[in-house]
C-alpha cells in the first residue's frame, strides 16, 4: 500500500512503478520510467525522473534524475543527483550536494555543499563541507578515483584527473592535483602569515 500525505498535490507518471509501503509527501513529482521500491519516504518538493530508488531510502527536497539509488540512503535536503549517477548502499548525501555522472560505494558520507563530478567513489569516503571536483577545464571532462577509507577536509578541492589511493587524509583547505598514495596526509596549502597589530593600523 502507497501512503500518500496529499495526493492531490503530487503528480505520478502513468510509467511509474511505486512498490508497497511507500510514503509520499506532497509536492512530489516522479516521472518516467522510474521505480520505488518498498519502505522509501519521499518528503515534499521531490523530483524523480527515470530513476529508480531502492528499499528504505530517505528522500527530502531532492531532485534525481537518470540515476540508481540503492538502498538505506539518506538524501537531501535540496541534493541533485543526475546523469547516471549510481549511489550503493548505507550512504549520506547531504544538504546542496550536486553529483553528476558519478558512483558512489557504501558507508560513503558527502554530508553539505559538495560537488562531486564524473567520479568513481569507493566505500567509506568521507567528504566534509565544501568539497568541489573540478572535472572540467573549458574543453574536457576528466576522471576523478578516490578509494575506500578516504577522508577528505572540508573546503579542498580535487582536480581532475586525480587519483586519490585508500586510507589517506586530505588536509582540509588543500588543492590536490596530484595523486595522492595510499596511508598518505596530502596538504596542498600556502602558509598561514599572521600580521601583527594590523587592525590597529587599518584606517577606518
Amino acid at each position: 500500500m502507497i501512503k500518500y500525505i496529499n495526493k492531490n498535490t503530487c503528480y505520478i507518471d502513468d510509467r511509474v512503478v511505486i512498490e508497497d509501503n511507500v510514503t509520499i509527501y506532497p509536492n512530489v513529482v516522479i516521472l518516467g520510467n522510474s521505480i520505488i521500491k518498498s519502505n522509501t519516504l519521499i518528503y515534499p518538493n521531490t523530483t524523480i525522473e527515470n530513476s529508480i530508488i531502492g528499499e528504505n531510502n530517505i528522500i527530502r527536497n531532492s531532485n534525481i534524475l537518470d540515476s540508481n539509488i540503492g538502498n538505506n540512503n539518506n538524501i537531501g535536503p535540496n541534493a541533485y543527483i543526475r546523469n547516471n549517477t549510481i549511489i550503493s548502499n548505507n550512504c549520506n548525501i547531504g544538504f546542496s550536494v550536486e553529483i553528476k555522472n558519478s558512483t558512489i560505494d557504501d558507508e560513503t558520507k558527502i554530508a553539505h555543499l559538495a560537488y562531486i563530478g564524473d567520479a568513481k567513489i569507493g566505500k567509506n569516503v568521507n567528504f566534509g563541507a565544501g568539497v568541489k571536483i573540478a572535472n572540467y577545464d573549458g574543453v574536457k571532462k576528466y576522471k576523478t578515483i578516490i578509494l575506500d577509507n578516504v577522508f577528505i577536509g572540508c573546503n579542498s578541492v580535487l582536480v581532475a584527473p586525480v587519483t586519490i589511493e585508500e586510507n589517506s587524509l586530505i588536509a582540509a583547505g588543500s588543492v590536490i592535483t596530484k595523486d595522492v598514495p595510499k596511508n598518505c596526509l596530502a596538504i596542498a596549502r600556502k602558509h598561514q602569515i599572521n600580521k601583527e597589530n594590523y587592525y590597529s593600523k587599518r584606517e577606518i
